[in-house]
């Protein structure tokens, strides 16, 4: 179980430490190009290996049991000399307390990537200045997944992470790309920040901690007092609905947990399912074929 730090992280100097606080598959699929053996592919999906995992993001070291499994697989659909565009799905997961257990906690698909690259380019990450787009998205995307983990395991604790974020988002409008401003769309990286820091959606980061920590990670013990806990969590995301009906962290929510909970509700001991199907029904209709598992 990770340590949980009440401290304010630093983030200097992220390039020179030998820390590393992930395990990522960094994935290039160019496919869609119809030139799948051009060397810059391979070459950029060894270099992103290598700045994902390799950078040091914080100054809290995790121990190897301890870092954060994760993928980002890119999908390229065209590009022209050093001009690439395309989308990236990030993914992100969490081991369940006393359990073999994977959670998902994040799967988010950003179809707004566009860079230049050039082959064998360094790729590295300095705050407050801007180097590539590229550099930008990825950077944007290991320090959310560094917050949603850090939310599961202490209340807001995932806010340092998100606020490096931020600054990410501030600094990469300057290279005019699509995703980092506010007109850029409802499924932006701007909006996906903004709403993790926002009041308005504050219960989104509730019902992460609830789901996991008073949820998930009890029902080694007690797996009813854990069902009960999920559902708590479940409730918080009822009141944020309430107040801005479909949400974006809504969505990004079931569509990194719809299945686990059709899951966990699909036997064992059972609670109000009337009242829980009712929750789901009401906030998450589209998955509607998930919830009709729920005993």
């Amino acid at each position: 179980m990770r340590k949980i730090l009440s401290i304010i992280f630093v983030f200097v100097g992220l390039q020179f430490s030998n820390a590393q606080q992930l395990n990522c598959e960094v994935i290039i699929n160019a496919e869609q190009t119809g030139q799948t053996n051009l060397s810059v592919f391979k070459t950029l999906q060894r270099a992103l290996n290598e700045f994902v995992n390799q950078t040091s993001w914080t100054e809290q070291d995790f121990q190897s049991h301890e870092r954060i499994n994760c993928s980002m697989f890119i999908t390229i659909s065209s590009f022209e000399g050093e001009s690439f565009n395309g989308s990236i799905q990030v993914q992100s997961s969490r081991p369940v307390y006393g359990t073999s257990m994977i959670t998902p906690v994040f799967n988010f698909n950003d179809e707004q990537l566009s860079f230049n690259y050039r082959e064998y380019q360094p790729l590295n990450y300095s705050q407050n200045t801007y180097t590539s787009n590229l550099v930008s998205v990825i950077s944007f995307y290991v320090y959310t997944i560094l917050g949603l983990d850090a939310d599961t395991f202490a209340p807001e604790g995932g806010t340092p992470y998100f606020e490096e974020a931020n600054r990410i988002v501030t600094t990469a409008q300057q290279g005019n790309s699509q995703g980092w401003r506010g007109a850029d769309g409802q499924r932006s990286r701007y909006r996906l920040n903004a709403d993790l820091l926002a009041n308005t959606y504050a219960e989104y980061r509730d019902a992460l901690y609830e789901y996991h920590r008073l949820g998930l990670d009890v029902m080694h013990e007690d797996v009813l007092a854990g069902k009960e806990g999920i559902a708590e969590a479940l409730k918080k995301l009822e009141v944020m609905n309430r107040r801005r009906n479909n949400s974006l962290l809504l969505r990004v929510f079931f569509d990194a947990k719809a299945d686990e909970i059709s899951q966990v509700y699909s036997g064992g001991p059972a609670i109000n399912s009337d009242e829980l199907l009712q929750t789901l029904n009401n906030i998450a209709p589209r998955y509607s074929k998930n919830w009709r598992n729920i005993q």
